[in-house]
């Protein structure tokens, strides 16, 4: 018997390469009822997680999905030689009204597995940033047609915060800093895997 896979929410970033891979993947997801929200982003890698991922572009279509089974199922026929991500979201800690459009999407990894008291701490430590409209916690999975030389060993612990705000990119990205500054300054290990600034909104 098969076992059954379950679909989450969450966001998926494939590179955008100005290849037929790319150009289909953003005519899909432009028209898929399963895709809420698309942007053309840029991705920056901290230094920490640059070594997991040589294969990583410098801009990518990031898409806010519904299902990811139907997001798995469309990037199985679009591997690409630079890595895709998807970032299921298991659980939303929070998602409110903030003043300004999102621009910056940051994606952080726990060292260590937390449990429920101290998920519902780091959701209140997020919350005291008013910039932030969305926070979730999931797992990553990736694809590409390039095997890594190394394999991530946090994938199954990964947040994913949105930032919604009218300064610019590098102002935002120091925001983002300075919280995950304060979430470990109360003893969590939270690090930061890749900084996504907007440069576009597709749909």
């Amino acid at each position: 018997m098969s076992e059954l896979k379950l679909s989450y929410p969450g966001y998926v970033c494939a590179p955008y390469l100005h290849n037929r891979d790319s150009l289909e993947l953003k005519e899909s997801w432009s028209n898929s009822k399963n895709i809420e929200r698309l942007f053309f982003v840029t991705g920056t890698f901290s230094s920490e997680s640059q070594p997991y991922f040589s294969t990583s572009a410098n801009h990518y279509l990031l898409a806010k999905f519904k299902d990811s089974s139907i997001v798995e199922k469309e990037l199985s026929k679009h591997i690409q030689e630079k890595t895709s991500f998807v970032f299921n979201i298991h659980d939303d800690l929070f998602e409110r009204e903030v003043l300004g459009e999102t621009n910056f999407i940051s994606i952080y990894y726990l060292e260590y597995g937390e449990d429920m008291d101290d998920l519902i701490e780091i959701a209140g430590l997020l919350l005291k940033r008013e910039k932030i409209e969305v926070a979730g916690i999931g797992n990553m999975s990736t694809t590409c047609s390039v095997p890594s030389k190394f394999t991530f060993p946090y994938s199954e612990n990964m947040i994913v915060i949105e930032v919604a705000s009218e300064k610019s990119h590098q102002s935002v990205k120091k925001y983002c800093d300075q919280t995950q500054r304060d979430v470990t300054r109360k003893g969590f290990t939270l690090s930061n895997l890749l900084s996504l600034s907007i440069l576009d909104q597709l749909k």
